[in-house]
């Protein structure tokens, strides 16, 4: 049952080229049968006629063009400036969405003034029953900053058997679908658009924790994702962003201290990342690991910058915060201890 107090829904599809990826999406969500809600399309300076096949086929949304690509972290920020919901729901391209799945969410927020994020499931897109790369049924994270999620450790993708159907916390909610109180995210101060793309709604949901608001994960609402099923082969910029935005997390969201005390480990785990990558001669995997190591030593000042605005927004302790995180090594678990599945951790 729907309650009659539905909240306004801004969604925020970052935008850049591929319009034949756009128009599934905005099909499926034609069929959502939610009602208040509203659709902002932020294009980040699209090559391929986007901007002007936006306005002939849809001229019912928001179209927000960019003189620039600004990531998704940067896109998704300047579409909120044109948000009118209380609530901001930001959504990859290339999903497609069950009908049912923004009352779900609503109804997984409505009447808790603790939440501040929450996630549907993501299932993959070309095999339906698997449980999708890109933020599964939610995100969780190791006291060293390698994220993972229920239904996908590391590239192991686990089939959903209805496994993970219960509605609980989570430390994480993904950016391919991340509905969250446009009132928190303000205060948070936004996505970080130094991290330009992958993990900036990590980066976000660690400042929501430590402004003590929850995070949830709500299975009945359901979203497939196109990320492709066969290990798509990692690009330089993928690696490179991934190793240094966790890594940057690592040295600005954590008190001192805890800085100081997982900095070697995360250090030592960098060189076997290093190692590993020449022992199978992955030069990308290589440079990018070393350039990501370039880039944080380069950069005291945005670190000291970013660990300011962290303190700012602070209300709870590390402490506090810590008992959401998997108490270990995920990258131990998984590699040396042979995990595969999170409920075997």
């Amino acid at each position: 049952t729907m309650s009659s107090n539905q909240p306004f829904i801004s969604i925020i599809i970052p935008h850049w080229n591929g319009i034949d990826i756009l128009s599934e999406c905005l099909d499926s969500l034609k069929k959502s049968t939610y009602e208040d809600k509203e659709i902002i399309v932020v294009d980040n300076a699209s090559t391929d006629g986007s901007q002007a096949w936006i306005k002939e086929n849809h001229p019912e949304i928001t179209l927000i063009e960019n003189d620039d690509n600004y990531g998704y972290a940067g896109g998704c920020n300047r579409g909120v400036s044109s948000a009118k919901g209380d609530w901001l729901l930001f959504l990859n391209n290339d999903t497609i969405q069950e009908s049912d799945w923004l009352e779900h969410l609503a109804n997984s927020v409505s009447g808790q003034d603790d939440i501040a994020a929450a996630q549907p499931k993501i299932r993959n897109y070309y095999k339906r029953k698997l449980f999708d790369y890109a933020g599964g049924a939610g995100g969780h994270i190791d006291l060293f900053c390698y994220p993972f999620a229920k239904g996908r450790i590391f590239l192991e993708q686990e089939e959903d058997n209805g496994q993970y159907d219960s509605a609980e916390d989570i430390f994480w909610a993904s950016g391919t679908a991340l509905m969250v109180r446009k009132e928190a995210f303000e205060q948070a101060g936004g996505f970080d658009e130094i991290f330009f793309a992958h993990q900036e709604e990590i980066d976000l949901c660690w400042r929501l924790q430590l402004m003590g608001k929850r995070i949830v994960f709500e299975p009945h609402a359901v979203v497939y994702h196109k990320n492709a099923v066969s290990l798509p082969m990692h690009s330089f910029q993928k690696y490179y962003l991934n190793h240094r935005n966790s890594f940057f997390m690592l040295l600005t969201n954590y008190n001192l201290p805890l800085t100081l005390y997982f900095l070697p480990v995360r250090l030592a785990l960098e060189f076997v990342a290093i190692a590993y990558a020449l022992f199978k001669w992955d030069l990308r995997h290589f440079g990018a690991v070393c350039k990501s190591l370039f880039w944080l030593l380069t950069h005291p000042l945005v670190i000291l910058k970013k660990r300011r605005s962290v303190r700012r927004v602070r209300i709870k302790y590390d402490k506090e915060v810590l008992n959401q995180f998997y108490r270990g090594s995920i990258v131990f678990a998984h590699y040396i201890r042979g995990i595969k599945k999170y409920s075997d951790l």
